[in-house]
């Protein structure tokens, strides 16, 4: 008896354009997991000749999405949330001095970064960075230590009046501003019995004057 169609035949070919399109998307796939690859191998791998003719290429790609951070399998990982913080001395168009309050820039870049799926390196490094780039270059009673300690506080400086410039000036003249971080523990999950206060922990550093290089280009502190 004949059976109408032939089950054993193999389904149609894709038409020319669907193959097309399929070979594309395979090659564009294949071709962004051997850039991902060879970035990450750069990385990781000890100091050569493309590593330091691209560092900074390799460096822009890894950071901070594949950053190793080596202490999140340590014995004793990172169980805290510190957060820069800065206030400024004016002089008001009356010549009365003003002390403001603190202004919370690490959760200002948190709130930035919430629900963004795109969030810039700035939003997320740029304080971070500078903060541990100061904290690399200054002792327990924040002294700095050569050229490398300058550089840390004056890129520290910059950083902030680039935010806060045009607040403070619109009260006044600044002539000063003060840095503090504040650490707070992160709490344990709920079956964990390590107690940890959760009282926050600060570190203020001296006042600095502000002259006309900590402004961006274009501002003025007064």
């Amino acid at each position: 008896m004949q059976v109408n169609g032939d089950e054993s035949r193999p389904p149609a070919a894709l038409s020319l354009p669907s193959r097309i399109v399929t070979t594309v998307a395979a090659g564009a796939v294949a071709l962004a997991v051997a850039i991902h690859l060879a970035m990450m191998f750069l990385h990781v791998a000890p100091p050569n000749t493309l590593s330091k003719q691209h560092g900074p290429l390799v460096n822009d790609y890894v950071f901070p999405e594949y950053e190793q951070n080596w202490k999140l399998f340590a014995p004793n990982p990172l169980q805290q949330n510190i957060a820069v913080q800065v206030r400024a001395q004016l002089r008001t168009r009356s010549g009365d001095p003003v002390t403001t309050g603190w202004s919370d820039l690490s959760a200002v870049d948190g709130q930035a970064l919430l629900h963004n799926p795109m969030p810039s390196h700035t939003q997320q490094n740029e304080l971070r960075r500078a903060w541990e780039f100061f904290l690399s270059t200054h002792d327990a009673q924040n002294r700095g230590g050569g050229m490398r300690g300058e550089l840390s506080e004056q890129y520290l400086r910059r950083i902030i009046m680039q935010r806060m410039s045009a607040q403070w000036v619109a009260r006044g003249t600044v002539e000063q501003m003060q840095v503090r971080s504040m650490t707070t523990a992160v709490s344990p999950p709920q079956w964990g019995t390590e107690k940890i206060s959760d009282k926050p922990r600060y570190r203020e550093l001296p006042w600095w004057p502000v002259t006309a290089g900590d402004l961006p280009e274009g501002a003025t502190i007064q």
